[in-house]
């Protein structure tokens, strides 16, 4: 309860810098279970992470004959027009579907994907509900698609948890085809195509999958990577920037492999939420920051000081002290009169000489001391 009410308040304030969110997620290949997870079930905008779908029907369809590797597909006006990244076809060419594959792999190819959805739906739309359909029978209850590149639609949602899902279902379903997912450029046409996954450049062991980024979703990373024969899977959605993608990815793998927790604060950091509100929503509910000897209640209110009672009264305020019983409790500061400058100061000790400088009660008394200033000190209350 503590951690998820962390990672709520983290969102919130995700919501300022980040419209779309963010999330992420690792999973043990091997025994299913989630080595890592931050906001897993937050619905976020896919961008190109879409076309691991797309993929997914296209490997479907070579799976069952419907379509072989260097069959040519044709390019509609449709699939031409489409924004960049592409790979500049032209309406009335054809492309093969080995071509399209890795176009969609390598440089994210929007135009490719549409050629796909329409050689295999009929239409981008149709294909599209097909792309739905999938998704619910992989377990992937809370996405949608609405077509099959990624390209901006505020319908097109989805989460860490279904990506992670789709990304293993890949390799589980088509292990044939996975070794497309490590292809880092290709020749079309005499043009090399180079890819945009450069994590798989640095990273040992990352043989896949896919990147994506617009707008509206930030920068999103589905990985697999494998280290002594131990496959993990994650998925990183809503970061800031690419650099901070990649870097979070690394991070959530050598922990995950390492059998180590990372901090949910670096996943909010890569979305761009700033360091000191993450801090002091981690810092709210950290055992440690509680567990302080002398802090003292910050949300007890503070009764108004009886006027009859004498200004030189000793002034106690109840907190913990292993010296003494629960609850018991210690004078920590007396009201001095007017000529002291209505400044607090430090109650007596008992023991004298070089104690004095290092006394438990000096100290937190010097604590509540209101520095001296033009200001009226403040009223010290009896508890």
């Amino acid at each position: 309860m503590i951690v998820a009410s962390a990672l709520v308040a983290l969102g919130l304030f995700t919501s300022v810098v980040h419209a779309g969110g963010y999330g992420a997620i690792v999973i043990d290949a091997t025994t299913g279970k989630v080595v890592e997870s931050v906001n897993p079930d937050e619905q976020i905008h896919p961008a190109s992470l879409t076309k691991m779908m797309t993929l997914y029907l296209t490997f479907q369809a070579l799976q069952s004959g419907k379509l072989q590797i260097d069959q040519q597909m044709p390019v509609s006006s449709w699939a031409a027009n489409k924004s960049p990244t592409k790979l500049g076809l032209r309406n009335g060419q054809t492309i093969a579907v080995q071509d399209c594959i890795l176009g969609m792999v390598t440089k994210s190819a929007n135009d490719a994907a549409t050629v796909m959805a329409e050689g295999l739906g009929g239409s981008e739309a149709h294909f599209a509900e097909m792309m739905t359909a999938q998704a619910r029978l992989l377990g992937m209850t809370d996405t949608y698609f609405n077509n099959a590149s990624g390209l901006p639609d505020p319908g097109q949602l989805t989460t860490a948890n279904d990506m992670v899902k789709l990304a293993m279902a890949l390799y589980r379903d088509f292990p044939q085809d996975s070794h497309y997912f490590a292809t880092k450029e290709f020749v079309f046409r005499g043009q090399l195509v180079r890819g945009h996954n450069h994590l798989m450049d640095r990273y040992p062991g990352m043989d896949g999958l896919k990147t994506g980024f617009t707008d509206a979703s930030g920068f999103n990373l589905a990985s697999t990577a494998v280290r002594d024969g131990h496959r993990l899977f994650g998925v990183v959605l809503g970061s800031r920037t690419a650099a901070g993608r990649d870097q979070l990815m690394a991070r959530l793998l050598d922990d995950g492999f390492d059998n180590q927790q990372t901090p949910a604060v670096l996943v909010a950091q890569a979305a761009g939420v700033r360091e000191s509100a993450a801090m002091k929503v981690l810092a709210a509910i950290s055992p440690i920051a509680t567990a302080q000897a002398d802090t003292l209640p910050a949300t007890r209110p503070v009764p108004r000081r009886n006027r009859h009672v004498s200004k030189s009264a000793p002034v106690v305020l109840a907190r913990h002290d292993r010296h003494s019983a629960k609850g018991a409790r210690t004078v920590v500061a007396r009201r001095t009169s007017r000529s002291s400058g209505g400044r607090a100061t430090a109650a007596s000790c008992p023991r004298r000489g070089a104690h004095a400088s290092t006394c438990p009660h000096r100290n937190v008394g010097t604590k509540l001391a209101y520095r001296a200033s033009t200001r009226k000190a403040p009223k010290l209350a009896q508890l």
